[in-house]
């Protein structure tokens, strides 16, 4: 079918700017599109295709050599000087999320490296995109080891296998592309920083661009190759441009000044590392290239700064990346100049006592923790309609909770699973998993077939079925499903200003570990599900601070619902082990038989055998131990709400012996 044209897009000039120069300069590191559903990033992705120069190719080259300078380590080479040669258009290849490794990478072929003793090496996408585009949709939920493939492979240039002692490698230049819906989860910071440019897509607002957007699109679907035809000079002209522009790029001077411009706006932008400087003057140089220009401006800068920046600056996973212009205005201006030193002690140096009055005024006021009496259920609160809302306090590192055994999920860093990667543990026959052959275990299965060296010429016959696979044990991601009591209880002594922070904390932890979270809330007369199970720990952070407290403590109702939760996601996704996290002091107060009802509750989950946890938000000199209680039903872990933190153990073994020095 037709391509959609290029240049048919209604809108999406930052996306349009940032795709054409990664054209110009592969060396940029490609882009990220982020963005909602249906904005078009896919469309425009495919359509970039179209647009790139034609490339001149070795003849039955399968890695794409260029005759002009072909790859000196080719595994189809050596090549000689006057090999013949063809041209094709630029290759546009998609790789699926489900992906296996060797697909990526390509693999050997081990029967005949066993029975011809050749090292036949089979091409994977990565050699198929030399010269061209790898286009990755939905990159956030490719598995990390081939996100790491595939950023290192764009980094270098170059792609390397190496199985059972044969290590081959070749040539893999190409233009990086990858698009992901922010709501599905995120990138991890390592890797979106190795992607060089980002861009943030959203559908227009204007009632006039919506309404074209719909009308090029019934015309396309209507007819194809006619509406491809409407813009076929336009498309063509920006082809030439794209061409002028990779010809200019070589002569673009990157002057003294314009450096030390670019490298004062990342400093002033505290961006890590220095990728962010040889991005950014890359990008610097590809829109002057592509504006006509000989030499970088201070124009060329802002735009590359605005691309390469913003996800470059993120210090916490759940702030959204972007950069403010004015920032970058202040950052792109001219330093004053520099006049005497200032000796008036109040001129903004700070004081001694100071930074220790700062942190006082921090410090939560005297009486904030005495709103309700401890053991108190909070009852409905005057004049809020029975909520009110608690700020969380600072998230830390969390302590790990995992799920007992091993299971085969999605990859992530949280419980153990049997995965494509990770150490070995074991052999498995073809079409149990995919993984790397392993010669040994496969040579020691053909010769349990003795008997049939004699018709095999006296020798080892090795057949497809012999083949063996590793078996690895990695980490999986799990799904977190926090079961939060919002009741007036736990508001009593400003308690949920610090659940807020354990819940943040551990969101945090999920994040790093690639799991799926969901929030069940429970108070007043019920329970309900305030965030389906997404991959998008930023939206349970949004949820969670948002979370009104007061009300009796419906337990049995907040158990139920998590159950409920828990059933229909299994059905979703059965590979994905859960991890319940109940978040309570364990008293049930709402409705009548509260308590028998949530021992039901407890008992039927701890029937379903999910793996949980009971943070325990009891506090004061007197405590029921409900929660403690609760635990034992569900034959769940037991963690008091200051043992969330990873260095509590640390702290209290400090804490016991400065008593033990003090009283010395």
């Amino acid at each position: 079918m037709t391509p959609f044209p290029f240049t048919a897009v209604v809108g999406m000039e930052q996306l349009r700017l940032a795709l054409l120069l990664s054209a110009i300069s592969p060396a940029i590191g490609g882009v990220l599109v982020r963005g909602e559903k249906g904005t078009a990033k896919s469309t425009m992705v495919r359509a970039l295709a179209e647009l790139l120069p034609r490339v001149e190719v070795v003849d039955g080259c399968r890695f794409s050599c260029d005759p002009q300078r072909p790859d000196p380590a080719c595994p189809d080479g050596p090549h000689p000087r006057d090999v013949s040669r063809r041209s094709r258009p630029a290759r546009l290849v998609e790789l699926p999320v489900g992906a296996a490794e060797e697909r990526v990478v390509g693999s050997l072929d081990l029967e005949r490296a066993l029975r011809d003793g050749a090292a036949d090496f089979q091409p994977g996408l990565l050699a198929g995109a030399h010269r061209g585009l790898l286009y990755v949709d939905e990159v956030n939920l490719l598995q990390d080891h081939l996100v790491d493939t595939l950023l290192d492979a764009a980094a270098m240039g170059r792609a390397t296998v190496e199985r059972e002692g044969v290590s081959v490698s070749h040539a893999a230049r190409f233009v990086l592309i990858g698009t992901m819906n922010p709501e599905e989860g995120e990138l991890r910071p390592q890797l979106l920083d190795r992607f060089g440019l980002t861009v943030e897509v959203s559908s227009s607002r204007e009632p006039q661009q919506r309404a074209e957007v719909v009308r090029r699109r019934i015309a396309y679907e209507a007819d194809p190759d006619g509406f491809a035809a409407r813009f076929r000079d336009c498309d063509a002209a920006l082809a030439d441009d794209i061409s002028a522009a990779v010809g200019l790029l070589p002569r673009v001077s990157l002057g003294e000044e314009a450096l030390l411009r670019i490298a004062r706006v990342c400093a002033e932008f505290e961006v890590d590392g220095m990728r962010a400087d040889i991005v950014t003057a890359r990008t610097a140089c590809a829109h002057a290239a592509w504006c006509g220009r000989d030499s970088v401006t201070v124009e060329d800068i802002r735009v590359a700064a605005g691309l390469a920046l913003p996800h470059r600056r993120r210090r916490n996973p759940f702030d959204a990346p972007g950069i403010d212009p004015g920032e970058l205005e202040r950052a792109l201006a001219d330093p004053p100049e520099q006049g005497p030193p200032d000796d008036d002690p109040g001129s903004g140096t700070r004081q001694p006592g100071e930074e220790g009055e700062q942190r006082t005024s921090d410090r939560m006021p005297p009486g904030e923790h005495g709103s309700h009496p401890e053991g108190g259920d909070g009852g409905e609160q005057p004049g809020g309609g029975g909520q009110r809302r608690v700020g969380s306090g600072s998230p830390y590192r969390a302590r790990l909770f995992t799920v007992r055994g091993t299971g085969a999920g999605a990859s992530g860093r949280r419980s153990a699973a049997v995965t494509d990667t990770g150490r070995v543990v074991g052999t498995q026959p073809l079409g149990v998993r995919t993984g790397a052959p392993r010669l040994a275990a496969t040579i020691l299965a053909a010769a349990l077939r003795q008997r049939m060296r004699e018709r095999a010429g006296n020798a080892l016959p090795v057949r497809p079925r012999d083949l063996r696979y590793a078996r690895r044990q990695g980490k999986e991601g799990n799904l977190v499903l926090f079961c939060v009591d919002a009741s007036g209880s736990m508001g009593a002594r400003q308690r949920m200003r610090e659940v807020k922070a354990a819940v943040l904390s551990l969101l945090l932890d999920a994040y790093r570990r690639r799991d799926k979270v969901g929030l069940v809330t429970f108070r007043a007369r019920g329970a309900e599900l305030a965030l389906p199970p997404t991959g998008s720990v930023e939206a349970a952070a949004a949820r969670l601070e948002a979370l009104p407290t007061g009300g009796r403590t419906p337990l049995a109702e907040g158990l139920l619902r998590a159950a409920e939760t828990l059933r229909v996601e299994a059905m979703r996704d059965p590979r994905r082990r859960p991890l319940l996290v109940v978040v309570t002091d364990g008293r049930a107060t709402g409705g009548a038989d509260a308590v028998s009802r949530s021992h039901a509750a407890a008992d039927l989950l701890a029937r379903t055998g999910v793996a949980s946890v009971v943070m325990d938000c009891e506090s004061g000199r007197m405590r029921l131990g409900l929660a403690a209680e609760l635990a034992a039903r569900l034959g769940a872990e037991h963690v008091r709400l200051g043992e969330v933190a990873a260095d509590s153990l640390v702290r209290e073994v400090s804490s016991r012996a400065g008593r033990i020095g003090r009283a010395a």
